[in-house]
């Protein structure tokens, strides 16, 4: 709502520099934000950095550290003391000792409920069952009875959750939710508590639970009707249930060590899964995902073979005088099982942490050099990721960005386009992909990009900077100029959106409104060099030289690695009559970029007003081999054959310089030059 003065207020409403900041790092990261748009750096990077001291993982901070240019290296941010404090967080707020003495009491609380229940109709004990488990503080798993690592205990106890931990549906969200969908021959995985199961495994077993607690009995008998050819006619819920439990009755006894388990047919996991927890909490096993059902329908009567833990379970309610004994040793074994749960959930969480760290600092690191303009390091670190790493829209985007910022767009167009292939509908970075065609005058791809994004999302200024670079590129200055007004208008702080507001306006020779672009995107963005280069460039067509110098300077300092900065700021330099500085200038920018023709014509340039013939000849040579199309070259020649009298040659190349088709402008000044061939110099100067 742009109420920043409001916002800060909220934050800190007693108006004290050391007062507590509410919710912690994010009310850091908040407040930062504020600062940052209220033009306070050092109160923004004081508050950024004790975001990120608070929670080395809020990401968004180091971002913002990395765009105002106070970041410090990735590898000292997410060290190996961030480890430590993100572990320790863990065990603050999940693995408190109290929250599990409280959740071992909640599930004896939930076993006796349960246990005195026996008289109950097979519906009612799963109704019971069902608001026992819902009573469990912190069950968002729906699998506390079977006692697996799925249900680990620290994510009971209090309403103080971990706070890293990403929270399941609750079981009336579920309750609406279609059962997966139904497979044959599908093994259940055994070995999961000896931690032998592989990570897919474990993440199906602990889906399983809440989807077989919810699922509608009678739903599970349509599907079963429908899946096996041997059917017979359709029960009602309560005649289903009391098969259900004079089959029960009735079956053999069978040790505990699963001689009588039969698999059959296993229905995805899908089953009574009330009563298979019941039977797994009195029988003390742990194998979750273990348990299987076979249902079968001849001539109306219904039959089911179970589990070792069903068959335990019938066993159990036959012998009550040797139930409180097993209540005993339950209890000793769920003790063990949950320290042992907890040792095993540690030592995930650290390997966890320890990978995710290592993952930010590759990719901090790459953002940093980035928005440090190194870019050639930036790239050479996102290498360093893998190939499904590297290959997601976010970093190939911060590559095209590198490509970009190294005027070599033909790469910058490759990543930008795997980008779009990989995330179609992000928009990160996407202003500058339109940049990039519109250098490469790619009027097709653009206009197509252009449309793309309108149809994705017409309320993201990116979309918009796209349109009007696409504008522009068809000459059209004025509607590329509302496009841009347009991406302004959907965000005010696009620091982008207002430069190529002033590149349209210096191109409208709107030099009043442009320089107002410029500065909007400053107030923005303090170190947005393209607004710095913008200022100088219209300085030097305005001849304010010496303001040119300042702005051109401002935006090396940011970005020191652009040759066309250093460009310019020779030239200025050069009109200031500095011309040591200049060609010292010069030569760093053609070491910055050979590809770059701009600044070795920039050196002849100086190199002749020096009359240093001979050099500037050597120069335009050189020249020659990257730009043989350039007109200007051969003028320029031209221009230095004449002041050694060597007319022939001065003709020649003057005529070279017109067959290139120059523009209006040099074509006269190249005419005007060929009829004062034979005047002297110093007569054409007076």
């Amino acid at each position: 709502m742009n109420l920043l003065s409001e916002a800060e207020a909220a934050l800190c409403p007693t108006n004290e520099p050391n007062a507590e900041v509410p919710n912690g790092a994010a009310g850091h990261y908040l407040l930062g934000l504020v600062y940052r748009y209220t033009d306070r750096r050092k109160s923004a990077v004081d508050h950024f950095k004790q975001a990120l001291s608070m929670d080395p993982l809020l990401w968004a901070a180091y971002e913002e550290l990395c765009i105002l240019g106070a970041a410090e290296e990735a590898n000292a941010v997410f060290s190996e003391a961030a480890a430590l404090c993100i572990q320790q967080q863990q065990l603050n707020h999940g693995l408190n000792p109290q929250n599990l003495q409280i959740v071992s009491e909640d599930r004896i609380t939930v076993l006796n409920r349960t246990l005195g229940s026996e008289d109950m109709s097979p519906r009612q004990l799963k109704n019971t069952q069902g608001n026992s488990i819902r009573d469990i503080p912190g069950n968002h798993h729906g699998a506390v009875l079977s006692g697996g690592p799925a249900s680990q205990p620290f994510n009971g106890g209090s309403s103080n959750m971990s706070v890293y931990s990403t929270p399941s549906p609750m079981p009336a969200q579920l309750s609406g939710v279609a059962p997966p969908p139904l497979c044959r021959n599908v093994q259940p995985n055994i070995n999961i508590l000896s931690g032998e199961s592989s990570p897919r495994s474990t993440v199906n077993a602990t889906i399983q639970g809440p989807r077989r607690k919810f699922v509608d009995e009678g739903k599970l008998r349509k599907v079963s009707g429908r899946l096996f050819s041997d059917s017979g006619p359709r029960r009602s819920t309560r005649l289903a249930g009391e098969a259900a439990a004079n089959s029960n009755l009735n079956a053999p006894q069978v040790g505990a060590n699963g001689a009588g388990h039969s698999s059959a047919r296993y229905l995805g996991g899908i089953s009574s899964s009330s009563k298979l927890g019941l039977a797994a909490s009195r029988s003390g096993a742990v194998r979750k995902g273990q348990t299987s059902a076979s249902e079968s329908f001849d001539d109306g009567r219904r039959s089911e073979s179970f589990d070792d833990t069903r068959l335990d379970n019938a066993t159990t309610n036959s012998s009550s005088a040797s139930s409180s004994g097993d209540d005993k040793s339950l209890e000793r074994e769920r003790t063990s099982t949950q320290m042992g749960g907890v040792l095993t959930n540690g030592s995930r969480i650290s390997s966890g942490v320890l990978e995710l760290l290592d993952l930010l600092r590759i990719l901090g690191e790459g953002y940093r050099l980035s928005c440090m303009y190194r870019c050639q390091d930036a790239l050479d670190v996102y290498a360093k990721l893998s190939h499904r790493q590297y290959n997601t829209g976010w970093v190939l985007s911060q590559v095209g960005k590198a490509y970009f910022e190294l005027v070599d767009y033909l790469e910058a167009d490759q990543a930008f386009s795997l980008a779009r292939r990989a995330s179609p509908c992000s928009l990160e970075g996407m202003d500058i992909y339109s940049t990039v065609l519109f250098h490469l005058k790619e009027e097709m791809k653009l206009s197509y990009l252009a449309q793309e994004l309108i149809s994705t999302d017409r309320l993201a200024p990116q979309s918009w900077c796209a349109m009007g670079n696409c504008y522009s590129l068809q000459k059209d200055h004025e509607t590329a100029l509302k496009n841009f007004q347009r991406a302004v208008q959907l965000n005010s702080r696009f620091a982008y959106a207002h430069t190529l507001c002033g590149h349209e306006h210096v191109v409208l020779e709107d030099f009043e409104n442009g320089i107002k672009s410029y500065q909007s995107a400053l107030r923005i963005d303090a170190r947005h060099y393209n607004s710095w280069y913008g200022l100088g460039m219209v300085y030097l067509r305005q001849e304010k030289f010496e303001f040119a110098e300042h702005h051109f300077r401002r935006a090396f300092q940011i970005n020191p690695r652009s040759s066309v900065i250093m460009c310019y700021l020779g030239t200025a330099l050069h009109a200031l009559k500095k011309n040591g500085e200049a060609l010292e200038m010069m030569e760093k920018a053609i070491v910055a970029d050979k590809k770059n023709p701009l600044p070795m014509y920039q050196k002849a340039n100086i190199l002749v007003s020096i009359e240093n013939f001979d050099e500037a000849l050597k120069v335009l040579e050189e020249l020659k081999e990257y730009a043989p199309h350039e007109s200007s070259v051969y003028a320029l020649m031209g221009k230095i054959y004449k002041r050694r009298n060597m007319y022939e040659k001065s003709m020649f190349h003057f005529g070279l310089a017109l067959d290139l088709k120059p523009s209006a402008a040099d074509v006269a000044a190249i005419k005007s030059a060929i009829e004062k061939l034979h005047v002297p110099d110093e007569t054409e100067d007076l």
